[in-house]
């Protein structure tokens, strides 16, 4: 892909900036969702646990975020034994990202727009990779929203009310 002129790679990232922080409050509210002890759920052997999950999404969503502030993918991202439920994995996704988020707005338009090849399948200019991390945290939080009724936890709103918070709001305004 050719280089993105200077004001454009900045555009995005001013355009992307808000989304992330929309998005990384919802998909934290999802992990917080996980009842603490149902890490170990999965809807059928092939699929990845919970907790498993959840920090897929976090640890990516973050590698993501550092690739325009160190100009590479850096894949080592295991879990650390220390974190053994959801509330472990939002805590250190929220602590993060905060930190990732600081330093993508300190960057310059040149290190926005530096190519970066993505495991041999792509060739895009740093900015674009918010982007395509984005989509991927989104896609696998609405995975990680499925497995929340079948282990007893409520959905939180996402986009809209959802049918969990719906019930709450009526409740309360039942009893008021």
């Amino acid at each position: 892909m050719q280089e993105l002129r200077s004001e454009q790679a900045s555009t995005l990232l001013q355009v992307t900036l808000p989304a992330l922080k929309t998005e990384h409050r919802i998909t934290k509210r999802i992990i917080e969702a996980i009842p603490l002890d149902k890490g170990d759920y999965r809807p059928e052997p092939c699929a990845m646990t919970s907790l498993d999950l959840a920090w897929h999404i976090a640890a990516s969503e973050n590698m993501f975020l550092k690739v325009p502030v160190s100009g590479e993918f850096n894949f080592t991202g295991a879990r650390q034994e220390s974190m053994r439920t959801s509330a472990d994995v939002a805590q250190w996704y929220a602590t993060e990202f905060a930190a990732n988020f600081d330093r993508l707005t300190r960057l310059s338009p040149e290190q926005l727009n530096k190519v970066i090849e993505f495991r041999g399948l792509f060739h895009l200019p740093a900015v674009m990779y918010l982007e395509v991390g984005l989509r991927h945290s989104i896609h696998h939080r609405g995975q990680l929203s499925v497995y929340l009724r079948p282990m007893g936890a409520k959905v939180p709103s996402i986009y809209g009310e959802s049918y969990d918070d719906k019930q709450a709001r009526m409740a309360t305004q039942a009893s008021s």
